[in-house]
């Protein structure tokens, strides 16, 4: 039989073929969705740019808010900046502690015990609770106690958001560590703390400092545990009264009766979700270089 004569089938894509159809039609739809789903983002995005760049200024980021028989143009927002950061600060301070301690405990002193699953289980299930929980716990905890309102009790709150997060994040930038690294550690006579301290969280650090920056930019634009704790002021920041945040003025300005809180809020939207963006392209720049 002369193999000249046999015809071999053709290697080349033929769009009519039903496997190729079938393909080209999934993912037209795919890309009709994407976009459907970004059209939302996007006119969000544009209205915020609209609205809010028109009020844009220096004196929105030094001034205290305006009276309510002012004119347009007058006042700003630095009170609620200085909150916003100031609560964000303490949020920090208690959750990347507690968040990276147990992280180590979970990923290497018990990661099999029965506190690890529960911890674990906790976590994940605090990760997607309403984050007014956060605020009616920390209104009972810390509100009730001291007996005011204060920038301790939103940061409280917003610390218990900002745990779960940390420590899941961290927990599996530790497990990313290569086990050949820390056995290495261990036959250079490092005990198991020495070895956790200067091998395998400086090899976690950079994805460890990812889940932190993910967990700030969340903290930053919460409302509701802040009306429960922080509440709001009209005046610069005392660490002990009633406190301002950009998500709170946004919240009670966007329904005010005067024009020019209306202008101001826009404004401070667009302030908030420049704060977040910023926070959320560093996570990923941060996370994009490091590869364990």
């Amino acid at each position: 039989m002369n193999n000249s004569s046999v015809k071999l089938p053709s290697l080349e894509k033929q769009p009519l073929e039903p496997r190729a159809l079938k393909s080209i039609v999934l993912s037209t739809i795919t890309v009709c969705c994407a976009i459907l789903a970004c059209i939302p983002l996007f006119s969000v995005l544009l209205m915020l740019l609209y609205r809010g760049g028109k009020r844009l200024s220096l004196q929105l980021f030094y001034t205290l808010p305006p009276g309510a028989f002012d004119g347009p143009g007058v006042g700003g927002f630095g009170h609620a900046i200085v909150g916003t950061f100031c609560m964000v600060a303490i949020a920090s301070i208690i959750s990347i502690p507690f968040g990276i301690l147990a992280a180590i405990y979970l990923a290497e002193l018990g990661p099999h015990d029965k506190i690890s699953e529960v911890a674990r289980f906790c976590a994940k299930t605090m990760t997607g609770l309403p984050s007014i929980i956060a605020g009616v716990f920390a209104y009972a905890v810390v509100v009730l106690t001291l007996g005011h309102y204060s920038a301790w009790a939103g940061g409280v709150a917003l610390a218990l958001l900002m745990i779960p997060t940390v420590m899941l994040t961290a927990e599996e930038a530790i497990k990313m560590v290569p086990k050949s690294m820390k056995e290495a550690a261990y036959g250079m006579g490092c005990t198991p703390a020495q070895s956790m301290l200067k091998i395998m969280l400086p090899v976690a650090l950079p994805a460890i400092i990812t889940g932190v920056v993910l967990a700030v930019a969340r903290a930053a634009g919460e409302t509701a545990p802040l009306l429960f704790t922080a509440l709001f002021s009209s005046t610069w920041l005392h660490i002990n009264e009633p406190t301002a945040s950009l998500a709170v003025l946004i919240y009670n300005w966007s329904s005010s009766p005067y024009e020019n809180l209306i202008e101001l809020s826009w404004a401070a939207s667009l302030i908030l979700v420049i704060m977040v963006f910023v926070l959320n392209i560093t996570s990923r720049i941060i996370g994009g270089r490091t590869r364990i």
